[in-house]
């Protein structure tokens, strides 16, 4: 096979990547080292994978050729095995549309309510916990970096960092206003409410060769942790705001005791959205890292319908489901995918 997936090309970087690791002074650098492995195990999984169904297609097409119809049990067990190995086939092609530069990277996600006060604010509320969802059936590990707690109800924002397979691969199509339409719990004569939030993520970016921030183009701001936390984060000084002045850009970070690290961790979300940035280099893409995007209707990517019926459609690929309630819990890889294969 050439293409995304070139079987040669993928053994001859097994054998680079195994090479590197057997130099004792990689583990000098755990972090760069455990990176190497991950890739050489991913590389690994991904030729098994693919030997693997080659060697089954190969003996079913020999079986195939011998089998009369009075073979029922064999061609019921074809069959069956035919629907497993087309959801493989179907696995190894998503693989292949991970071609962009950083998508097997984490990524930061953001979540961001629109106008509406409580209404939109317990909406973006809905969007956390259907990623986490996602992320727990999933295998992706997911830390809040910053959480901003809703005046009566939801949230105001929200910052995710999420580690695992190709997470910016397959996050970057959440970007995006979502729109919600629903009976709302928040209103007494139970009228029809629409709401929209809207969700940023950008890839993480441990080094960048592009980006120098200037002393001169941040201002720091430190302040008392308002969201989740022990006792140590709500009652010090520990939460850290960014402003990297030449654009605009904002980020903040609350999760650990310790501003040192709040700082850090907020330093690599700005590096991370810079790169992004001078990577796409052009006007709309700096309007949406600096959330200036309206988030309103027109601008969706994908409707989530509850009232008067159920169904969930994103506007890019067409796809939709009318499971809304698995969607809101997390059963969202199908859109993921989609995206994907338009993208392509």
């Amino acid at each position: 096979m050439g293409g995304h997936f070139d079987l040669e090309t993928k053994k001859s970087k097994i054998i680079d990547l195994e090479s590197r690791l057997s130099d004792a002074n990689i583990w000098n650098d755990p972090t760069l080292a455990n990176k190497i492995n991950s890739q050489l195990i991913s590389l690994k999984k991904e030729i098994s994978l693919y030997e693997e169904l080659n060697k089954y297609i190969n003996d079913a097409l020999d079986l195939i050729s011998i089998l009369n119809d009075k073979d029922i049990d064999e061609i019921n067990e074809l069959e069956k095995n035919g629907e497993k190995l087309t959801k493989e086939i179907e696995n190894m092609e998503i693989e292949t549309l991970f071609t962009e530069k950083y998508d097997n990277n984490s990524c930061f996600l953001e979540i961001h309510p629109g106008a509406g006060g409580t209404e939109a604010q317990d909406w973006a509320s809905m969007l956390l916990r259907m990623y986490q969802m996602f992320c727990d059936k999933n295998d992706y590990k997911y830390y809040s970096l910053d959480y901003q707690k809703g005046d009566e109800a939801g949230i105001k924002s929200v910052t995710l960092k999420i580690e695992g397979n190709h997470a910016y691969g397959y996050f970057k199509g959440e970007q995006g206003i979502h729109r919600l339409v629903r009976i709302s719990p928040f209103d007494a004569s139970k009228r029809r409410h629409t709401s929209f939030a809207a969700v940023s993520v950008i890839p993480e970016i441990e080094q960048s060769n592009t980006v120098t921030i200037k002393p001169d183009d941040i201002r720091v701001d430190v302040y008392r942790s308002s969201g989740k936390g022990g006792q140590g984060v709500n009652t010090t000084d520990s939460a850290v705001r960014i402003t990297h002045i030449p654009t605009g850009i904002v980020v903040t970070c609350q999760n650990e005791r310790s501003q040192i690290k709040n700082k850090e961790q907020a330093m690599k979300v700005l590096i991370s959205k810079l790169e992004k940035l001078m990577h796409e280099n052009n006007e709309n893409d700096i309007n949406k890292l600096k959330n200036h995007v309206n988030i309103e209707f027109g601008n969706q990517i994908r409707n989530y319908t509850l009232e008067p019926y159920k169904l969930v459609k994103d506007v890019r690929s067409g796809y939709e489901n009318s499971n809304a309630d698995a969607i809101l819990n997390g059963d969202i890889l199908d859109f993921m995918k989609e995206y994907l294969r338009i993208k392509r």
